[in-house]
């Protein structure tokens, strides 16, 4: 398969373009598109056949659900049923934007959209050309990240052709993504609201529209066997190719251990990598050190995240250390994405 590959921003987008976009997806094919957290793999959310094209596209386990997004409100009516009041006030507040809500799903969503599930994800993506391409493609789009499953998640279009070309019919280049992680994801259908992903949405900014709100206990935890409710939750995700260690504790103590591991690593015949900040990158040994800028900068930690990972599979590295980072706020999302990449593998001093 030859993959289309055309360019569309904010400022610039092609009607005909998205024309076809909308055309490849309604005749059943895929389309990667740019939205304000990652590039997304698209298919039509409500054919069964589009769904399963995403997993085998990915080499995405089944059970893991896939999110439908859409670009207005009024969707929501046909894909899902027994609308909690909590949806209509997060979406006022939060949509378009990085949020998804798990609902009670229809009957108009196959069971291959959901990953077997009777609840289905939702999300309306604050980026022009991900909402056009919806749009033009009929108003419901599944799509999980837009990489091989269990690698680190596409921020540049180049990131989604390293894995896809040959393989999927249509990459929209959109440019660098805003946020650099994915959605936060809130689960509305068991009682009180539940963040099963946390993300640039935080809890305390759910809480000041919602109320109370709980947090799924293994997001900073390694997960159970249990069927996955929402994507990210049970398989190892965000990946680089090397073997990863986070060492938290004080800087001075993560440096010596950094370096310390480092070196033993290198004895071993090791390439290695560690992902540190601007306060460290100076003090740090290694054969690639890439810093995600200033500790406190979280926003600017997320961006450059998966494309830092994705540059150590580039450079051959084959172990990697990485600092910690606070669980607070927009932090625990970082740092929930950190412990998926490295399987867990945590050393505390």
């Amino acid at each position: 398969m030859k993959t289309i590959l055309v360019k569309a921003t904010s400022k610039d987008i092609n009607e005909d373009d998205m024309l076809l976009a909308g055309k490849i997806i309604k005749e059943g094919g895929l389309v990667a598109f740019p939205t304000e957290t990652v590039y997304g793999l698209g298919g039509d959310a409500l054919n069964s056949q589009s769904s399963k094209k995403i997993y085998a596209a990915k080499g995405r386990p089944s059970d893991n659900p896939l999110i439908v997004h859409i670009s207005k409100w009024e969707s929501m009516d046909l894909i899902s049923r027994d609308i909690p009041k909590e949806a209509k006030i997060l979406a006022d507040a939060f949509w378009p934007g990085p949020l998804t809500m798990i609902v009670k799903k229809s009957d108009a969503v196959p069971t291959e959209t959901t990953g077997g599930l009777d609840t289905v994800a939702i999300r309306m993506p604050d980026h022009p050309v991900a909402l056009k391409f919806i749009e033009s493609a009929g108003g419901y789009i599944a799509a999980p990240s837009a990489n091989t499953s269990g690698k680190p998640s596409p921020t540049l279009a180049s990131h989604v052709v390293d894995d896809m070309d040959g393989i999927i019919d249509m990459i929209i280049d959109g440019g660098e993504v805003g946020i650099g992680v994915e959605s936060t994801i809130v689960d509305l259908t068991e009682g009180r609201p539940t963040i099963l992903r946390p993300g640039y949405i935080t809890e305390e900014m759910l809480e000041r529209v919602l109320g109370p709100v709980d947090t799924d206990k293994t997001i900073l935890d390694n997960n159970s066997g249990a069927k996955p409710k929402a994507p990210g939750m049970k398989y190892r995700h965000y990946a680089p190719k090397g073997d990863m260690m986070i060492i938290e504790g004080s800087q001075e103590e993560v440096v010596k251990a950094i370096n310390d591991n480092v070196k033993a690593s290198k004895e071993k015949g090791a390439k290695t990598g560690v992902l540190c900040t601007d306060e460290t990158f100076d003090l740090i040994e290694a054969d690639v050190k890439k810093s995600v800028g200033k500790r406190e900068d979280e926003h600017e930690i997320a961006r450059r995240l998966y494309r830092i990972l994705r540059e150590f599979d580039d450079e051959n590295v084959t172990a990697i250390y990485s600092e910690s980072f606070s669980s607070e706020g927009f932090g625990q999302a970082v740092m929930n994405r950190l412990m998926k990449a490295a399987g867990f593998n945590i050393r505390k001093l």
